[in-house]
């Protein structure tokens, strides 16, 4: 396994508890430290205005709210972060088909390597 999350902290966006769960444990396995898990909007933009993080993972629905706000809180502060959808990409505002979307049900291995490769676009920049 790559090296790309060892010491990285990943803001993790997710209002499915088991989901955000496994996500929490695989990013941990792979080195990474979390922060969060966040399960809604208001806790999740606090999290990102008052945390230093490397890259994050959104759930682009949280209960009916969705995660765009956070994301626009993250573009400001450059960093690289993710969508998880259970929609389709296209489904996404035009503003934000730039940002990398995984849909759900997603391969964790897949989801880390996605991961990986923006703290390691993040290192370069």
């Amino acid at each position: 396994m790559s090296d790309d999350l060892k010491t990285k902290r990943i803001l993790v966006i997710e209002d499915e508890y088991f989901i955000a769960f496994d996500l929490a444990r695989a990013l941990v396995a792979a080195g990474a430290e979390v922060v969060g898990p966040a399960g809604d909007l208001a806790t999740g933009l606090r999290l990102a205005d008052s945390e230093e993080i490397d890259a994050a993972i959104l759930d682009v629905d949280l209960d009916g709210a969705m995660s765009y706000p956070i994301a626009d809180r993250l573009a400001e502060a450059q960093v690289p972060h993710l969508f998880l959808t259970g929609y389709d990409g296209w489904s996404l505002p035009a503003i934000y088909r730039n940002i990398p979307c995984l849909p759900k049900p997603f391969a964790m291995s897949g989801l880390l390597a996605l991961v990986g490769r923006l703290c390691g676009q993040q290192a370069q920049a």
